[in-house]
């Protein structure tokens, strides 16, 4: 892999050293890779994380000391009809 090659098409300006540094480790890089690829993987299940348990979230409750509107306000920098004033951030 042509390190100079990518750096072109990133529109990337490498100077010698740099150049001769990344064409190095991308090619320790590629021997990682095609050492991962004799792994013998037959019959292990593709998974995008690595535990089981998804978007596991609590159930609100809503007991207990609550803050009141007219103290959650006390500190904003500004408010209005009751609600906290943000400044327009788009256009």
């Amino acid at each position: 892999m042509d390190v100079r090659k990518i750096a072109h098409l990133s529109r990337l300006e490498l100077s010698d050293d740099e150049a001769a540094r990344y064409q190095e480790q991308v090619g320790q890089i590629l021997k990682y890779v095609e050492q991962l690829r004799k792994i013998d993987v037959t019959g292990i299940e593709a998974t995008a994380h690595a535990s089981p348990i998804f978007d596991r979230v609590r159930e609100d409750d809503i007991s207990g000391d609550r803050l009141s509107r007219e103290a959650a306000l006390a500190n904003a920098p500004s408010v209005a009809q009751g609600q906290f004033r943000m400044p327009k951030v788009v256009d």
